[in-house]
């Protein structure tokens, strides 16, 4: 994963109202921690920058050189919180790491091709797991681990196991746990079965 330039500014305006001022003027409220952190830093970045950079990334999984008062810090996006209505970004955790070790992160899992029980057999397929586990120095991070499931029969699965990690990447679980499956498509009895169970009221 390479690293992308990102300005940041150590933040004066902690308490809820000076966030709220912060986000009035087009800022977003950061903190930063971390081993090589002693304490959480409290930062602010341009907001319009930051969204420019996840608009153009395949996920949240983001490395980046914080920019902080002529220092370049290296740190990978933690957390985004996100508005619950309009979806505009809130708040970012990073978590400031070192080139030279390993760290752990979950990789969302994106598929490619037309899984074969989908196209003739009628299946449906299924993410069991959206996200799986990596470790990797950073500038080996993969930003997705994409999984071709043309081969997929009805009933079939990709396990943990056999997904090929790029290099210098290794996959941390069960090797067993099924990641991708072709599953049978539901009877329109099963469907309002599971409709009907899903609109009782929850007893208790």
């Amino acid at each position: 994963m390479k690293s992308v330039l990102l300005n940041a500014f150590p933040r004066t305006q902690a308490r809820r109202g000076g966030v709220k001022k912060l986000r009035d003027a087009g800022r977003i409220p950061a903190v930063i921690y971390g081993k090589l952190t002693p304490k959480p830093e409290n930062l602010e970045l341009v907001a319009r920058e930051l969204e420019d950079l996840i608009h153009h990334s395949v996920s949240e999984n983001i490395l980046v050189d914080l920019a902080v008062e002529k220092a370049k810090r290296l740190a990978l996006v933690q957390e985004v919180q996100h508005h619950p209505l309009n979806g505009k970004i809130l708040h970012v955790d990073f978590h400031e790491v070192s080139a030279t070790e390993k760290v752990t992160i979950m990789v969302p899992v994106e598929t490619v091709g037309e899984a074969a029980g989908v196209k003739t057999g009628g299946g449906v397929l299924e993410h069991v797991l959206f996200k799986i586990k990596c470790r990797a120095l950073p500038k080996d991070l993969p930003e997705q681990i994409v999984v071709d499931v043309t081969h997929l029969e009805i009933g079939k699965s990709v396990h943990l196991g056999e997904i090929k990690a790029p290099e210098g990447v290794e996959i941390l679980g069960d090797k067993a746990v099924p990641v991708i499956a072709v599953a049978m498509p539901k009877t329109e009895e099963e469907e309002a079965a599971e409709a009907a169970a899903g609109a009782a009221p929850a007893a208790g």
